[in-house]
């Protein structure tokens, strides 16, 4: 379904005909065909209209917008956004998403102090694709592992989008499990890892290579050349990351313990890359300017 008008709030109620017109599009699916099994089509647009998105999305040049929603694995859905029209070069969002509950447990090994924390209720962010179909890579703006497109600048604003959903739903915390290590830094911004050994391996190897273009660390790790003190090739694995809705676990993260043990466990000398390596693989990475001119 395409919206090309500002479409009415959630709360106000057009004809019927109208209503049927948005919802068109999802017939046919398995599971809830309203998204969270609580809203329609038309109240995830009131909301996206609401915090400013289609205003974000037409100063990129995107108008009109089109929806899918793919309720087949339900409560797992997935929600696409495409620029005009519905095709895979045209998706500009592309969400999976679902409600759960998060019961902590203690890291291993041990860290001393944790404050102890119930079950959460959280909003998951299963997957999560920006991106902007309209712009090719350049220098300026190469390719990180996993891209097809540069990406659409809009990470804050869509953040809100769900930090909004997420209180109307009286969620704990949002949820992310980052697929790329160049995710857990780009969503470390607002996100914490809950095991804070975990928080402190990504920021050691963040300290350690400052002077690293941010695209030549993301594809050093990604491409196994990154090396611990004994040799061993660092391998990224996905944890909980977490943003924190409520008192308690806002308290967990503020915690002398949490801290302490980031910054005692941090060791930025732990780490090095080995660039004989990068140099071998990088024929790899997704090169703009032909075989003879590498990326890095």
């Amino acid at each position: 379904m395409k919206f090309k008008r500002k479409p009415k709030p959630f709360w106000v109620k057009g004809p019927g005909e109208e209503s049927e017109d948005i919802l068109r599009g999802l017939a046919g699916f398995k599971g809830s065909t309203l998204f969270l099994g609580r809203y329609s089509v038309r109240e995830v647009v009131a909301v996206l209209e609401k915090r400013n998105f289609f205003k974000e999305a037409a100063k990129r040049g995107f108008c009109p917008l089109d929806f899918e929603l793919d309720s087949s694995a339900y409560p797992l859905q997935r929600l696409q956004i495409f620029a005009a029209t519905k095709s895979p070069e045209a998706v500009i969002v592309d969400l999976k998403i679902r409600e759960t509950e998060f019961r902590p447990r203690p890291p291993q090994p041990p860290v001393p102090r944790l404050p102890p924390l119930p079950p959460l209720q959280c909003l998951a962010l299963e997957w999560l694709t920006l991106q902007n179909p309209l712009l090719d890579f350049s220098e300026n703006r190469p390719p990180l592992p996993g891209q097809a497109h540069p990406g659409l600048k809009l990470g804050h604003k869509v953040l809100d989008i769900f930090v909004y959903l997420a209180r109307l739903l009286h969620k704990d915390a949002l949820l992310a499990f980052p697929a790329y290590f160049h995710n857990a830094l780009l969503f470390s911004r607002y996100f914490r890892f809950f095991n804070p050994r975990k928080e402190a391996e990504v920021m050691a190897i963040r300290h350690a290579f400052l002077h690293v273009p941010f695209k030549n660390l993301a594809w050093a790790v990604h491409l196994g050349c990154l090396r611990r003190s004994d040799g061993s090739t660092y391998e990224w694995t996905a944890e909980e990351q977490i943003h924190p809705l409520n008192r308690a676990l806002k308290g967990y993260f503020d915690s002398r313990a949490y801290r302490d043990a980031v910054k005692i466990l941090s060791r930025p000398g732990e780490y090095a890359i080995d660039w004989e390596a990068f140099e071998r693989k990088q024929e790899k990475i997704p090169s703009l300017y032909g075989p003879d001119r590498p990326l890095v």
